[in-house]
């Protein structure tokens, strides 16, 4: 396994960050996960795009274009010269005062950490994932808004730690009505007499481009897709459950706080639904510059 982090476009092996970046004093912070495929950046346009919205969301300028980050991702991942690569975009506030005023940043850093590909073990996606539904809820978006993908990540670790002691692989949110929001890291589909269902983005979740792609996939097949506000019996009762994300890409979930989903096994939609992802990530799409997708 070979990393390498290049820094404002310096490329090194190992890196430290000043104690004065905002990014480490506060979570001050955007950030973007791709993966490769045949050591491409697999939707890297439209992971560009999302970071820029996430910037503009804390109001912050990203001092690299699409075109800089491009080239600076190529020459990070021939430097680190891995098979495939798992590749972290981040982008600080920059160096201040310690104080949360962010006016004394006067310059974002720019981070591209490529290491070798992440896989979870293939055991998972044959026999399904465990999920806890936790009592920690999903921030409000009027809080600190879940569609913004920013580097202050506690209320998924607090979410995490709390399913881990449950037991479980990771945790299902809710928000604060009650209703059900995402995973810890994954976007959340579940089947119910043939039709998927993922809670909307109004409801305080990440849009996320694998979603996206699995929603477009599914209705290209015939697989009818409906987005809402949905209540966690809703889930507990489906016929089969599957969660998403640029690294885990289709996992399904066979058990909620212990107990069999369906069958107690992956089922026919997301196993259908692993396979169109799979082959998608083989086709032109994931590395077209022109694609772009509505957030």
């Amino acid at each position: 396994m070979t990393t390498r982090i290049n820094f404002n476009g310096d490329i090194t092996e190992n890196l430290s960050i000043s104690f004065y970046d905002h990014g480490f004093l506060f979570g001050d912070s955007v950030y973007e996960v791709i993966s490769t495929n045949k050591n491409r950046p697999c939707f890297l346009y439209p992971h560009l795009q999302r970071l820029q919205n996430s910037a503009k969301g804390i109001s912050m300028n990203i001092p690299w274009s699409s075109e800089k980050f491009t080239e600076e991702i190529d020459r990070t991942l021939l430097a680190a010269g891995n098979e495939e690569s798992y590749i972290r975009l981040i982008v600080t506030r920059g160096e201040g005062a310690v104080d949360i005023d962010p006016s004394s940043c006067s310059h974002p850093n720019v981070i591209v950490y490529v290491s070798d590909e992440k896989k979870y073990p293939e055991e998972l996606y044959m026999s399904g994932v465990n999920l806890a539904v936790v009592s920690v809820k999903r921030n409000a978006k009027e809080a600190l808004n879940p569609g913004i993908k920013t580097g202050n990540y506690l209320n998924n670790i607090l979410a995490v730690v709390e399913a881990h002691r449950l037991g479980a692989h990771d945790a299902i949110m809710l928000n604060a009505s009650g209703n059900l929001a995402e995973s810890t890291t994954s976007n959340l589909f579940f089947a119910h007499n043939g039709t998927l269902f993922t809670p909307a983005l109004g409801c305080g979740i990440l849009p996320g481009i694998t979603r996206s792609m699995v929603m477009r996939l599914a209705q290209e097949n015939g697989i009818s897709v409906e987005e809402g506000s949905l209540p966690l019996e809703a889930l507990i009762s489906s016929d089969e459950i599957f969660i998403t994300g640029t690294v885990k890409r289709v996992m399904p979930v066979t058990q909620i706080d212990g107990d069999s989903i369906g069958s107690g096994r992956p089922g026919p939609i997301s196993k259908k639904m692993m396979r169109l992802y799979e082959n998608l990530l083989d086709s032109e799409l994931p590395y077209d510059p022109a694609f772009k997708l509505n957030f």
